[in-house]
C-alpha cells in the first residue's frame, strides 16, 4: 500500500512539476511542445500494450481474447462519452499562443480546457492503480512512469492561457495543481478496485488501457501533428515506446 501511495503522489506531483516548467516557460514553441508531448505519448502506448493489455491477456483465463477486446473497447467508449462533455485539448491549446483573451467568456473557455486536463487525468491515474493489482510492481512503475512523463507537459500547457487570461499565478498554480490530484485519486481507486476482487482484473487492466490508448490516439497524436512538426512528432513518439520497450526487458 505504501508503494501505492508512494506511486499515486508520484503521478500527480509530475503535473505540479509540469506546471512549475509552464511557468518557467511561458512562451514555449510548438515544436518543443510537440516534439515532448509526442515523447510521452510513446511511453504511454508502450506502457498500455506491455504493462495493461498483454497482462490482462495472461490473467484472462479461458475467455481472455474477448475479456480483454471488450475492456479496451469499453475503456474507449468511456473515455469518449467523458470527451463530449468537454472541449478537445487540441481545439483549445492555441488560444495561448495566439490570443490575448480579455474577457469572461475566454476565460470560461480556457477554465473548461483545465477542467478536460482534470477529466482524463482521472481514467490515467485508475490505470496506475490497476497496474498494482498484477501484483507484478515492474510492470505497475511502469505504467505510472508513462503516465507521470506525459502528465509533465499537460502541466506545463495549461499555465501560459490562465496567466494570459489575467488569472494570478496563486490561482493558476492551484487550478494546475488541482488536476494533479484528480489524478492521486483515480490511482487509489483503481488500486481498491481491484483489490477487491481479482476476478475483475483482467477486465479492469484491459479498460484502463483503453483509455490510455484513445487519449493518445484522439487527443495527443492529433495535437503534435497539428504545428507542422509530424516527423519529427512520430520519432519521438517512437524513441518513447522503445525507451519503455527497453525498461521492461531490462527490468523484466
Amino acid at each position: 500500500m505504501q508503494m501505492v501511495m508512494l506511486t499515486a503522489l508520484g503521478v500527480g506531483g509530475a503535473t505540479v512539476i509540469g506546471a512549475v516548467l509552464g511557468f518557467i516557460f511561458k512562451k514555449m514553441s510548438h515544436k518543443f511542445s510537440d516534439i515532448v508531448l509526442s515523447f510521452a505519448a510513446g511511453v504511454m502506448l508502450s506502457a498500455a500494450v506491455i504493462g495493461l493489455i498483454v497482462p490482462s491477456l495472461e490473467y484472462g483465463g479461458k475467455f481472455k481474447l474477448p475479456v480483454t477486446v471488450a475492456g479496451v473497447f469499453c475503456g474507449a467508449i468511456a473515455i469518449n462519452l467523458i470527451d463530449k462533455l468537454v472541449p478537445h485539448l487540441h481545439r483549445l491549446t492555441g488560444v495561448d499562443a495566439e490570443s490575448h483573451p480579455e474577457n469572461q467568456k475566454q476565460l470560461n473557455k480556457i477554465l473548461l480546457f483545465v477542467i478536460a486536463i482534470a477529466i482524463h487525468n482521472l481514467p490515467e491515474g485508475i490505470a496506475a492503480g490497476v497496474g498494482f493489482g498484477t501484483g507484478n510492481v515492474n510492470d505497475a512503475i511502469m505504467i505510472a512512469a508513462g503516465i507521470a512523463l506525459q502528465n509533465i507537459p499537460e502541466g506545463m500547457v495549461i499555465i501560459a492561457p490562465m496567466l494570459a487570461a489575467g488569472m494570478s499565478h496563486g490561482r493558476t498554480f492551484i487550478a494546475a495543481a488541482m488536476t494533479g490530484v484528480i489524478e492521486v485519486v483515480g490511482t487509489l481507486l483503481g488500486y481498491f478496485a481491484v483489490s477487491l476482487s481479482n476476478a475483475v482484473l483482467p477486465f479492469a487492466l484491459a479498460f484502463a488501457g483503453g483509455t490510455m490508448i484513445y487519449v493518445i490516439s484522439d487527443e495527443m497524436i492529433p495535437e503534435t501533428h497539428a504545428h507542422g512538426n509530424e516527423s519529427g512528432a512520430t520519432f519521438s513518439l517512437l524513441a518513447g515506446f522503445c525507451l519503455m520497450l527497453a525498461f521492461d526487458v531490462l527490468l523484466g
